[in-house]
């Protein structure tokens, strides 16, 4: 039909729809002059004759391939199928859709409806075949047209990926420089923000600990000031996102990385949706050039980052989880030598004394547990295993530690110095945009003068910073680390070391630990697999069931048992106190004490020397011969009088016999005599006569 043609008075009585569209939201901001020119069509509709014009511009930003979803084109068809457009004016075919199928639904509700489509070249009438045909072409011109420009964009793209020179969007760290191409950004506070990152991960091994520990410094952490644009920073505090966000890109591992993710269409309500951003696995990316940049940190290091990332999500199967505390210090270092299940920890009871167990094929299957013991007397065992382990190599590790240390304070301190530099510069550039404003205009210079006071403030607390950094070190001697191994046992047990402190020092020996009960023997098998690769096994004995932790030890019991047929429960316990030996309460022995132990144990009591009349104590000696007891310790120790110990520190055991001896006898009566010069017995060799 004539552009000019006059349409029919009943189609003029309807509405006239304008449908506005563009693709992008870039498009929306910055091609002004398209979105004009739609708008203009409610001129064109009214040369035609229609009164009521409605625009709909609801799908501005929204693709009309088919794949979006786009509310104003359904608000369109919806007037269609209740009669109440006349004509539907667009710029052209492409703007009401890029795809046959949205296309030709339009065309046939436009001549179910008797409505007319107008453009640019003229007024159509789908009810006509001629005018049909027309419209069908220029839908399958731009489908085409769409198709063939996204294929050349796309293929051009991905060209210029393989070679490594398109421009993708590089993380925080890094810039394109006009002429020298990718690099680190020049801000050298920025660098070592992402340097700090790769740093605290290497030494704590968890993403959450990272960013507790750069809390707990009070480091901050750069934000885009503009959106995504690398031009100016806000330095924020540092969240959880960011640590993990560095963590896991492959770019700072020089890595150029172009296809990491990919579309993903589903149908919703009959139609295609189809939605970008989805992640894809490494070995599907379409471009992937190691070397491609200086790195952060090389690949190997990037690999095992992810590694320990994996591990320690909770609740994954497989893997280590690191250490996060608790009572339990193997806890996620168990696994099940007859399923191969993760062990878990429970604290039941009053005590809440951890519990391992394999309780996978009870939850999931149906089926009895695999295996179940304590873990106190496992993890003492283990904690003595790595101690002994770790001995040899006490000195070296004590000076990697305080290496360690120094570095980590220098880390500080040098991104405290970055930050004063920052705030130093900040505080400069206040200054002068307030020296430069006229003072008598107050509206700008007090925003100014404000600006200036924080900045200055900013700058006295980055100060505050440096000047406990920089304190003066007082000089000690230095420590000698030549005694460490045989501390390394009160240094494990120390008051200020943590669970998580022992946790994380078990997972730097131990890999895995494969676990097995032998229920004849009772006694818990433990396959430790060492991080060198070395294997060795402990066996634990189980306790029976109803046993408790708190038992006498086997020292104690040894000692009671050589002592109980000759001596009181009194001198065992005297002898067990000065041996430093407790009970299994942790108390000081008493001779109710010992006599309780004893019936536990079935030991026999003790026999006095008045029953059986062959032993004596100290004090039985000295009364039956007369003397104190320090004369009887005098003869024991002029080896005059014979007498036996069952081991050092317990009471002496004499013979009654030992007491008539002959020497004895000399012994006691020469006691009291004085003592003479034996000269004075001896004839002089020259008289005085």
């Amino acid at each position: 039909m004539n552009a000019l043609s006059p349409l029919p008075p009943a189609l003029l009585k309807r509405k006239a729809v304008v449908y506005v569209r563009q693709s992008t939201q870039s498009q929306v901001l910055h091609n002004l002059e398209s979105q004009r020119s739609q708008y203009d069509l409610v001129n064109t509709a009214r040369r035609h004759g229609f009164q009521h014009v409605e625009v709909i511009d609801d799908d501005l930003g929204r693709s009309a391939s088919g794949a979006v979803a786009r509310p104003g084109f359904e608000r369109l068809v919806a007037w269609l199928c209740a009669g109440d457009v006349g004509a539907v004016l667009c710029l052209d075919a492409s703007r009401l859709a890029r795809n046959g199928r949205d296309w030709h639904h339009l065309l046939e509700l436009c001549g179910l409806a008797d409505a007319r489509v107008i453009d640019q070249d003229g007024v159509y009438n789908p009810c006509s075949p001629n005018d049909r045909l027309l419209l069908g072409m220029k839908g399958t011109i731009s489908e085409f047209e769409l198709g063939i420009l996204r294929a050349r964009m796309l293929e051009a793209a991905r060209a210029k990926a393989k070679r490594g020179e398109l421009r993708i969007n590089v993380p925080i760290g890094y810039v394109w420089h006009r002429d020298a191409g990718l690099g680190f950004d020049p801000d050298l506070r920025v660098q070592e923000a992402i340097h700090l990152i790769f740093s605290r991960f290497r030494e704590l091994k968890s993403g959450r600990q990272v960013l507790l520990s750069l809390l707990e410094d009070k480091l901050f952490f750069p934000r885009p000031s503009e959106g995504r644009y690398m031009t100016s920073f806000d330095w924020t505090p540092i969240r959880y996102r960011n640590v993990i966000s560095v963590l896991k890109n492959p770019f700072y591992a020089g890595i150029y990385a172009y296809g990491k993710s990919g579309p993903r269409a589903e149908i919703v309500d009959g139609r295609a949706r189809k939605s970008y951003g989805h992640g894809k696995p490494m070995e599907e990316w379409e471009v992937f050039l190691r070397d491609h940049h200086e790195g952060y940190i090389g690949w190997e290091e990037y690999e095992r980052n992810l590694a320990h990332l994996a591990t320690n999500a909770h609740g994954r199967k497989g893997g280590v989880k690191s250490g996060r505390g608790g009572r339990a210090l193997l806890s996620g270092l168990l696994s099940c030598a007859r399923c191969g299940c993760r062990l878990t920890v429970t604290y039941p009871g009053q005590a809440r004394n951890p519990v391992y167990r394999c309780d996978y094929m009870n939850t999931m299957l149906g089926h009895d547990r695999c295996l179940r013991f304590g873990g106190s007397g496992v993890d003492k065992v283990i904690a003595a295993e790595i101690l002994r382990v770790v001995q040899p190599v006490a000195v070296e590790a004590a000076r990697e530690a305080e290496r360690m240390l120094t570095m980590a304070s220098e880390e500080r301190r040098r991104a405290a110095e970055l930050d004063l530099q920052k705030a130093q510069y900040e505080a400069g550039l206040a200054e002068r945009r307030y020296a430069a404003c006229d003072p008598d205009n107050r509206l700008i210079a007090a925003t100014l003068e404000r600006n200036w006071e924080a900045t200055l403030q900013r700058l006295e607390a980055c100060k505050m910073r440096v000047d406990v950094g920089e304190a003066p070190i007082v000089a000690v001697e230095p420590p000698d680390l030549e005694g460490l191994a045989e501390d390394l046992a009160a240094a494990w047990n120390a008051a200020g070391v943590s669970a998580r402190t022992r946790q994380r020092l078990v997972r730097t020996l131990i890999k895995d630990i494969v676990a097995d009960v032998d229920e004849q023997s009772r006694e818990v098998i433990l396959t430790i697999h060492w991080q060198g690769g070395q294997h060795s096994q402990l066996r634990v004995k189980k306790p029976k069931p109803g046993q408790h932790g708190r038992v006498t030890s086997e020292d104690a019991l040894t000692l009671i048992r050589s002592m109980a047929g000759r001596w009181s429960d009194s001198d065992i316990a005297a002898t067990l106190n000065r041996m430093s030996l407790r009970t299994g309460c942790d108390h000081s022995w008493t001779a109710k004490r010992v006599s309780s132990t004893r019936k536990n144990n079935g030991i026999r009591a003790y026999a006095s020397a008045d029953k059986q009349g062959g032993w004596l104590t100290m004090a039985e000696a000295a009364d039956k011969l007369g003397v104190t007891h320090h004369v009887i310790r005098w003869l024991i120790r002029e080896k005059i009088l014979p007498a036996e110990q069952v081991m050092r520190h317990a009471p002496h055991q004499i013979k009654v016999v030992d007491l008539k001896s002959d020497a004895v006898a000399d012994a006691l009566k020469h006691r009291n005599a004085p003592c003479r010069d034996p000269r004075q017995t001896t004839l002089p060799i020259i008289t005085n006569t």
